[in-house]
Formats: C-alpha cells, structure tokens, sequence
C-alpha cells in the first residue's frame, strides 16, 4: 500500500477547492436572469481566465526550474575549478 504524501493531499484539496468553487460558479450564472448569451460570455470569459492563469504557472514553474539548473551548472563548474586548483597545487 502506498501512502500518500503532503504534497498530493495539498494537491487533491486545491483540486477539490477548485471543482467545487467552478460549481458554484456554474450554478450562479445558471440561476441569474440574464440572457443566454451574456452567460454564455461570462462561460468563456472564466475558461480563457483559466487558460491564462494555467500558464501563467507553467511558464512561472519551468523559469525556476531553468534558473535551478543554471544554478547547477555553476556550481559545478565552481567545484571543478576548485578540485583543478587544488590538485595543482598540491602535487
């Protein structure tokens, strides 16, 4: 049996958070007594809102993983000058 981590029960409760808050949303324009076709803008104006704010994390994620990978890069390069220096100098 698997247990799960924090993470995928954060995960799961901003899932469930997000679900029941796009129901409640649904169910707002729904019930209001406004034309067929304004519900049908706000509709499509909350999925490109949506769209939007996807990959607005994406990109946010895959920038800091770029920087985390240049930051290893140095790193390493830092430690190999090092090693070299101090091998030079030792023999």
């Amino acid at each position: 049996m698997e247990m799960k981590t924090d993470n995928t029960v954060i995960l799961n409760f901003n899932l469930l958070g997000v679900l029941v808050a796009y129901g409640m949303l649904a169910m707002s324009i729904w019930i209001t007594d406004i034309p067929l076709s304004a519900k049908g803008y706000w509709g499509m104006g909350v999925l490109l809102l949506t769209l939007s704010l996807v990959n607005f994390v994406k990109y946010r994620f895959e920038e800091k993983i770029r920087q985390d990978r240049l930051r290893q890069l140095e790193d390493a390069k830092n430690e190999k000058l090092l090693e070299d220096y101090v091998n030079e100098n030792v023999s």
